[in-house]
């Protein structure tokens, strides 16, 4: 049985934060909402993973936060990506083609 989206999520959340960021700020409802419409909803997040990748990114100073308002005008924390979360996501996004390259070949061996 293939792995559900929650299981191929595990390892790459900090990669698709960093991507989705780098367009524009983000706060986490619309992270997790933005992730499930690209994705068709085969990957969805759940907060339990979600806040705390959130959490521990800005403490790695790949990302800062601040306080704004919604479309819904609620009160949220946004989310944008700093210098070193680019130059995080550049060698992220390195290693995963490196990884993709890699279970390509496996994949194709006779």
């Amino acid at each position: 049985m293939p792995p559900q989206g929650s299981e191929l999520l595990h390892g790459t959340l900090e990669l698709l934060v960093l991507r989705l960021l780098e367009g524009e700020p983000l706060n986490g409802y619309a992270i997790g909402r933005r992730i499930e419409d690209l994705t068709d909803d085969a990957l969805k997040v759940d907060e339990g993973s979600l806040y705390p990748a959130l959490y521990r990114m800005e403490r790695r100073g790949w990302l800062q936060s601040s306080w704004g308002t919604t479309e819904n005008n609620r009160r949220a924390k946004f989310y944008r990506i700093t210098r070193r979360g680019r130059e995080r996501l550049h060698s992220q996004r390195a290693e995963w083609a490196g990884f993709q390259t890699a279970v390509q070949k496996i994949l194709e061996s006779p």
